[in-house]
């Protein structure tokens, strides 16, 4: 699949599941047109960077050791992404990674990977971001903390400070982490 044949894909793609996933199903039987996606990524004044992630999201299920060599854009950039609808599978790329990373231990991040996705996760914690993206920031966050000391404490007043003026999702991870931070003490 040549780089303008993807394109007009990526840009006919739609938010249904079924769609995303036949285009994931072609860069899966193609790994070149995997940097193609990559980079479209990241071209934040393309509008089709959220579909890009989209499909992104759906590779890293099954291939997530590909984003290994473009790992530092990827935790360089994802600060950088204003749409929601781009975040949220981002956020859910972060906590593909940070459970690789402390609970498999299959894909292990540098000291500056995780510091960036920390950086980022807070950001999108204290921001005006969907309550999804939220959720996935939390326990990203509940994860990298066994790395890193002070964000334990630091998530715990957060949460205890925003949990009335969430949703039922975001009230629902709160006390899941809530209960597992005060569980360590």
């Amino acid at each position: 699949m040549m780089e303008v044949e993807f394109e007009k894909k990526l840009n006919s793609v739609t938010g249904h599941r079924a769609n995303r996933q036949q285009l994931a199903n072609e860069v899966l039987e193609n790994k070149e047109i995997f940097l193609v996606l990559t980079q479209y990524c990241f071209q934040f004044s393309n509008k089709s960077v959220p579909k890009a992630f989209w499909i992104l999201e759906l590779l890293c299920y099954q291939k997530l050791e590909w984003l290994v060599p473009h790992l530092d854009l990827f935790c360089s950039k994802i600060k950088n992404l204003t749409q929601d609808s781009a975040i949220r599978p981002a956020a859910k790329i972060v906590l593909l990674l940070t459970i690789s990373h402390f609970k498999k231990k299959e894909i292990l991040l540098t000291e500056n990977q995780l510091q960036q996705i920390t950086e980022t996760c807070f950001d999108w914690l204290l921001t005006d971001t969907k309550v999804a993206s939220k959720c996935y920031a939390i326990r990203s966050l509940y994860l990298i903390g066994h790395h890193f000391d002070w964000i334990h404490p630091e998530l715990k007043i957060i949460l205890e400070k925003e949990y009335t003026s969430h949703s039922a999702a975001f009230q629902a991870v709160g006390r899941e982490i809530l209960r597992k931070i005060n569980k360590q003490k």
